[in-house]
């Protein structure tokens, strides 16, 4: 982001000229005076871990993930600056809509060149496939504007963000754990809460539908969980009660965009747009698109669909409208443009060009759709590249960011900040927000953000100034889920199972050999060889016996290892991403802890972390469970069930290939029963029940047979029978409904005593009883994704390219 010229003056939000505090924050100061550096430092850590928590990431783009930050100290503004802003935000919002309007119809800003042709037709957001069919009189109903002041402390705009603006969800997160860590300061200071903003939101997308829309569905189509501000959607669909879908949930037929839920097709009136509009439609955009919707176009040209904002809307982002944008309000409503941009110069004005040209290295030089940016050039190379295309090029004015204090290493520090707005289209009028997303002006993976407080001008005043918002329809919205959730949510229950077996073996093995590591031929060391061998099975590579403690770590740590407790957490992750919607916020508090306890064993060397880290993640996994459980008993829910519970059964089926299957002696088959006992967390039932003998044929009878055991393969195969029968694509003949019969006839047909029958060193009627189940379990699980969730074909591009994303920050 581009710097202030140097040695310039900056407004300073809090401290005026003449050294007095500012309005807004004099009412601040009694509420703030305890908050030293040490009490920000603790509440900085606090907000770290709520934020980790949450599961809040972000990622500039072509660059990985990183968590999401916030500075404890929040930008404050008073009512009286802030309503200044406030018109302004609403005027501009209304221009650039008309603008919209006029560009993809009559055109008469073009006509009289008040906006130059060239500045519309060379930029990306223009869509000329929808040049004059679009009737729609309102295509821009949100709209996101970066804000900075100049030196004297006058409001500019530094950027328009109308295509797919994202940032919301960043900023209803930011208060949401400001108000948690600071709540005091939060309740005293007398500012605007932003609920009812986001109930206007709620309530306007509603009101978007086509007026043939008695109960309209209203869903979020998002490019997918890697998305840089793929948390920001997830936020908003989860908080408006909104489906989050892509692009292959979505299908057009006889004009209409449709939802795919099995068994039928529900109608959908409103797509709220996180891809890019190039990318919406590959049949009539980018025919390279696997994120878009195949004839979206066509429907929104028949008005039976409201994409919000209307498929190229992104054109009035573009960095050459800046300069002729006041001229365009005087035209469109007639009135003077209240919020100027930045000084900005249109380099396809030969006049203008040659008046900036001496001094190009002072400016930020960039293409008008922000592709390019020629910062840090040579002036020589600047001019050459500008002079290929002029008409593609702006140069603006560097922006005197105001300052506002903000911790640092060093302690509270003056740092220049941003605030990015946010409009919505309320009724019959725009509505900005009473309050934004602020953010350090600084490099770095995720911007360092701030809490954006507008005070009240009176205690009385209504929040957001929002008396009431009612909602648009009573109707009870009918619950559908896509097959793409449906897999997602399977897996979810696979790793989350996968993760916890691992675990609990590791740390079996862990414990043996911090006792005989160095005794092989031990009792115990014999058993730690077995249990290796099993954490090998799932890992794909040896464990052990020169270093058991790098291989416990690398299990624990190494993502990339396959079959590793890490591999398995990442995959978790990532399903969960794919359906944050869908999942309890306690899910992503769960993970919070599994980062931490990855985060001490990385930085401890000593044997015992190993121990504290794994039982912390195992905690975790447990926690997890419960927060599944406690979810409603809809499709989801159930495809997590049946995930988890064809997990536990190939994961008991594996555990006990290789550890009852072969007789090592009496000792050591004493300890190695006694020990996959404890893994598959059946010892407690077993000493009840046999009083402390063990024996192969009650630890097969246990962990295969025993109907009451939720670790059994036998529980587990009821368990996914009962809830098998209740997916929509379920008739009772279905080949994952007959396959589970097998598998139940199988078990039932099996005879305990039998299977532990010795024939030399092996017990071969066992093994080759776990060889039949696990093939049938392999096949059963590969049936359900077949029926279950492999409904939707998949999306494949007309063309070739690499689709992105809209929707950065």
């Amino acid at each position: 982001m581009e710097q202030a010229p140097p040695g310039s003056a900056r407004y300073d939000e809090v401290v005026a000229p003449d050294g007095a505090l500012r309005p807004a924050w004099k009412a601040l100061a009694s509420s703030a005076m305890g908050l030293d550096r040490a009490e920000l430092q603790r509440i900085s850590g606090d907000i770290a871990r709520f934020l980790s928590d949450d599961g809040v990431l972000y990622s500039r783009p072509g660059q990985a993930p990183a968590g999401w930050r916030l500075d404890p100290i929040p930008l404050v503004v008073s009512a009286r600056e802030w309503s200044v802003l406030e018109v302004g935000l609403a005027q501009r919002a209304e221009v650039l809509n008309a603008v919209l309007v006029d560009l993809y119809g009559p055109q008469r800003l073009l006509a009289t060149r008040v906006i130059p042709p060239e500045v519309v037709y060379a930029h990306s957001g223009f869509l000329r496939a929808l040049r004059g069919t679009n009737t729609d009189r309102h295509p821009l109903v949100t709209s996101a504007t970066d804000i900075t002041r100049t030196a004297s402390g006058d409001w500019q705009v530094l950027a328009d963000r109308t295509g797919a603006p994202s940032g919301i969800g960043y900023a209803m997160e930011n208060r949401r754990v400001i108000s948690r860590v600071m709540p005091g300061l939060y309740r005293e200071a007398g500012l605007h809460r932003v609920a009812p903003f986001f109930r206007a939101l709620r309530s306007a997308l509603i009101a978007a539908a086509p007026m043939d829309s008695a109960n309209p569905r209203v869903v979020l189509l998002s490019p997918g969980p890697q998305s840089e501000t793929a948390y920001d959607q997830a936020f908003i669909a989860s908080s408006l009660g909104f489906p989050l879908v892509q692009g292959g949930d979505l299908v057009v037929k006889d004009g209409l965009v449709w939802m795919r839920v099995f068994g039928e097709l529900e109608r959908v009136d409103v797509i709220v747009r996180r891809v890019d509009a190039a990318w919406s439609d590959p049949l009539e955009l980018r025919g390279d698109s696997q994120l878009g919707v195949t004839g979206l176009a066509e429907a929104v040209r028949r008005g039976t669909v409201r994409v919000v904002n209307g498929l190229g809307a992104g054109v009035v982002e573009n960095l050459g409208l800046a300069p002729f944008l006041a001229r365009a309000c005087e035209v469109l409503l007639d009135e003077p443009l209240r919020l100027p941009s930045v000084r900005s110069y249109w380099l396809g004005d030969r006049d203008e060009y040659e008046r900036v040209r001496p001094r190009i290295e002072d400016l930020a030089v960039r293409s008008i759709d922000r592709s390019v940016a020629l910062d840090g050039l040579a002036a020589e190379e600047m001019l050459s590249r500008i002079d290929t295309a002029p008409h593609r090029f702006v140069a603006q004015e560097r922006p005197h960011y105001p300052q506002a204090p903000a911790l640092t290493a060093d302690g509270v520090r003056p740092e220049p900040v941003l605030i990015r707005a946010f409009t919505v289209r309320h009724g019959s009028a725009y509505r900005p927000l009473l309050g934004g997303l602020g953010s350090v002006v600084e490099p770095g993976p995720a911007p360092r953000s701030k809490d954006v407080w507008v005070l009240k001008a009176s205690p009385d005043e209504p929040d957001q100034r929002l008396v009431e918002v009612l909602p648009m329809t009573n109707v009870r919205a009918p619950s559908a889920m896509v097959p793409r959730v449906l897999d997602d949510m399977f897996w979810f229950g696979r790793y989350a199972e996968r993760a916890e077996d691992t675990l609990r073996l590791l740390i079996a093995a862990h414990g043996l050999a911090q006792d005989f590591s160095l005794r092989p031929w031990s009792t115990g060391g014999r058993t730690l060889r077995v249990l290796a061998d099993k954490l090998h099975d799932l890992s794909l590579s040896p464990v052990g016996p020169d270093d058991f403690d790098d291989d416990f770590r690398s299990l624990l740590l190494d993502a990339s290892r396959p079959g590793s407790v890490a591999q398995s957490i990442s995959s978790l992750r990532n399903a969960a991403q794919a359906v944050r919607d869908q999942l309890s916020p306690d899910v992503w508090r769960v993970f919070g802890a599994l980062d931490r306890a990855a985060a001490a064993l990385a930085d401890s060397p000593l044997s015992h972390q190993i121990n504290d880290s794994a039982g912390r993640m195992l905690t975790a996994i447990s926690a997890l469970h419960g927060v599944s459980d406690s979810m409603m008993r809809d499709d989801g829910w159930r495809m997590i069930v049946i995930g988890r519970a064809v997990e536990r059964c190939q994961q008991v089926v594996c555990l006990l290939e290789g550890t009852v299957t072969v007789r090592r002696g009496l000792d050591v088959d004493r300890d190695i029963l006694t020990t996959t006992l404890g893994v598959a967390e059946s010892a407690v039932t077993h000493r009840r029940r046999y009083r402390g003998y063990v024996r192969p044929a009650g630890v097969v009878e246990l962990l295969l047979f025993d109907r009451d055991n939720p670790r059994s393969v036998a529980f587990n195969i009821d368990r996914m029978a009962e809830v098998l029968s209740l997916l929509p694509a379920s008739t009772g003949s279905t080949r994952p409904e007959r396959l589970l019969g097998d598998l139940r006839t199988e078990i039932d047909s099996l005879d305990p005593a039998g299977l532990v029958a010795i024939e030399g060193e092996r017990r071969p009627h066992l093994d080759q009883a776990l060889r039949t189940l696990r093939g049938l379990l392999t096949r059963f699980a590969d049936a359900v994704g077949e029926v279950h969730v492999a409904s939707v074909p998949t999306p494949r591009s007309f063309d070739l390219g690499v689709p992105t994303g809209e929707g950065r920050l």
